[in-house]
């Protein structure tokens, strides 16, 4: 049987859990050092597998980072989904929440859109993975405040799919801000200064 994505075999259990385990490292690497700064070898330390591993499940780097950079959507898509954005509680949840995770990202910008800068003009293949995953999350965000608006929480004229693009607009340059003056002022200031001006208390 073959896995319809790629035509190679289907991973065992064992095999899936090896391979999350090389995407997560090299994320979590690639996150520190950028793409350019770590090696399949990084990797294959880091991960804890032997470079025959290593090559079964990713015949190259490109392989490798296509699966980072959808490892960093689901994650920043799944953590935007469990902050239930669609209620007053939920919102402030939401807003502690990307207050805390700045706090890790000073050091190595969004996970996500930090890779934005280092290969969107050099990889148009990682480019429309790095923009799909984007979308992803904007319409996550859309989910929430749509609950919002139809709750009547929205400041009127606000379209929710069009506050979602801008939510997350800020969270990309107030993240590029918290990670040059390493402080979380200036994206607190961006997201509450935002919010103030969006939501109706």
């Amino acid at each position: 049987m073959v896995n319809g994505t790629n035509d190679r075999p289907r991973l065992t259990p064992k095999g899936e859990r090896v391979r999350a385990r090389i995407v997560e490292e090299a994320a979590a690497l690639i996150h520190e050092r950028g793409v350019a700064g770590t090696t399949l070898e990084d990797v294959k330390v880091a991960a804890e597998v032997s470079g025959s591993q290593l090559y079964h499940y990713f015949p190259d780097k490109n392989e490798l980072l296509q699966a980072v950079i959808g490892y960093q959507a689901d994650t920043v898509v799944t953590n935007q989904r469990q902050a239930l954005l669609g209620s007053a509680m939920g919102l402030e949840t939401w807003r502690d929440m990307v207050v805390t995770g700045v706090t890790r990202a000073q050091t190595g910008g969004c996970p996500l859109g930090s890779l934005v800068g280092q290969l969107a003009e050099s990889d148009p293949e990682a480019r429309a993975l790095i923009a799909a995953g984007l979308e992803r999350w904007a319409t996550a965000i859309s989910e929430g405040l749509r609950l919002l608006h139809a709750d009547g929480k929205l400041a009127p004229g606000i379209d929710p799919d069009d506050l979602a693009t801008t939510v997350l607009a800020t969270l990309q340059g107030a993240l590029l801000l918290a990670q040059v003056q390493r402080s979380t002022r200036p994206f607190e200031t961006a997201i509450d200064t935002l919010l103030a001006l969006a939501i109706k208390t």
